[in-house]
């Protein structure tokens, strides 16, 4: 799949200050984007102007420094609700990630809606992101957790769903694309079955926003969460989508400055939307720096990140596929697929593999992914994950391979 424009992005991988290191001796290949991206010199440019010359809180100084600040945090959260498609800028709510997010909904919108004996349905390939916060909620309120199954190939087994949403189903809350697999999950028959439930449905879309477009007016999903650094921008920015009317039907998640209307010592009443779930100081100079990173990707084109993230995954498998013992998880390459690959080669443990990479200068992530449950469904302790951005050229793939086979030598000798 060629991509849909002309885009070099050997000179956008320029435009990242970090490729300018060397890891021993080697230029740094880095394949850890579903952890979280690096950031280009906009973002990086974005942040130092911040603090070094409108550096001031927002909504509340009524001077020239304070309304630049508010002015861009707010613009900042316009590019969001377009970049979603979002019907308004209200329904973008600002958090520090996606796993707060997650635990937004289900403290807000959970602890008010689930009761005794009710049915949040999820899914076997969870990030412990959105599967802890339910199992909390589901313990707290006398709840019940359903999963949906993944079959041999890491994709979601709807064959049962009418099933698993039948009875006192609440919530379908399930990620838009695997953080270990890459399953591009079919989520918008999911969401539309769910709702002819009375479900609601939430979507982890922390891989998914990243590398496609994604429009959730046309998906239809009632909340969706998102973690600013793995969009090319800062750590401890993230973004909560909801519909209004359900943002507006829950109960705040912090208490404090600026989500308040009115506070008497008896009691207060709440800010509207988004701001009664915006308590005190929030992260302005990284939700600004969060903008330009939208304005970054929008200028490549999210059909282009997509289209590009979907050549490395075909250069991956044939690249991997080519080295003996080497097995990949998740659905096969011809199929769409999220830019991620994770591997295990051999009976060599998958921190083995990331040590010796990291030797050659090749930055991989090693370990459970912080999906536990899906891990021992695929019968493993550990896979080896190589994930890719804009950023990533198929050279990076060469060296990927070269280093696996370095490995094997290594601790086949």
């Amino acid at each position: 799949m060629k991509t849909l424009a002309p885009v070099d992005f050997a000179a956008i991988r320029k435009q990242f200050p970090i490729f300018d290191r060397k890891i021993h001796g080697h230029p740094l290949v880095y394949l850890d984007s579903t952890a979280t991206t690096q950031k280009p010199v906009a973002v990086l440019d974005a942040l130092e102007r911040y603090y070094r010359t409108y550096n001031a809180n927002i909504h509340r100084g009524v001077y020239v420094i304070g309304e630049e600040a508010t002015q861009a945090y707010e613009d900042a959260r316009g590019k969001v609700a377009k970049f979603l498609n979002a019907a308004s800028h209200r329904e973008i709510v600002f958090t520090r990630g996606t796993t707060e997010s997650v635990n937004l909904v289900a403290h807000g919108w959970g602890r008010k809606f689930v009761h005794q004996g009710d049915v949040i349905l999820l899914t076997e390939m969870e990030h412990h992101s959105n599967l802890v916060p339910w199992q909390l909620l589901a313990q707290d309120r006398g709840a019940t957790l359903r999963f949906i199954p993944i079959d041999g190939h890491g994709r979601l087994d709807l064959t049962d769903l009418d099933r698993l949403l039948a009875g006192p189903v609440k919530l379908v809350s399930l990620a838009h694309v695997s953080n270990v697999l890459g399953t591009i999950n079919p989520v918008a028959e999911i969401i539309r079955r769910a709702h002819a439930s009375g479900a609601r449905v939430m979507l982890d879309a922390a891989q998914s926003v990243p590398h496609m477009p994604v429009d959730v007016r046309a998906l239809g999903c009632d909340f969706l969460a998102l973690s600013g650094h793995k969009m090319l921008g800062p750590t401890g920015i993230g973004v909560l989508y909801g519909k209004r009317e359900a943002l507006e039907s829950m109960d705040p998640f912090m208490g404090g400055g600026e989500m308040i209307r009115e506070v008497r010592l008896e009691g207060s009443t709440w800010n509207e939307v988004p701001f009664k779930f915006e308590a005190g100081t929030m992260n302005i100079a990284d939700t600004i720096a969060f903008g330009v990173a939208i304005d970054y990707l929008e200028g490549i084109g999210m059909a282009n990140v997509e289209a590009h993230g979907r050549e490395l995954v075909e250069e991956t498998f044939r690249v991997l596929g080519s080295i003996p013992g080497v097995t990949i998880y998740g659905p096969p390459a011809s199929e769409p697929r999220g830019a991620i690959v994770s591997f295990t080669v051999d009976d060599i443990h998958a921190h083995d593999v990331a040590a010796a990479l990291d030797r050659e200068g090749v930055a991989v992530r090693a370990g459970h992914h912080c999906a536990m449950p899906l891990h021992a469904k695929l019968g493993i302790a550990a896979s080896t994950r190589a994930s890719f951005h804009v950023y990533n050229v198929p050279d990076d793939i060469q060296k990927l391979g070269d280093g696996i086979r370095k490995a094997k030598q290594l601790f086949h000798r």
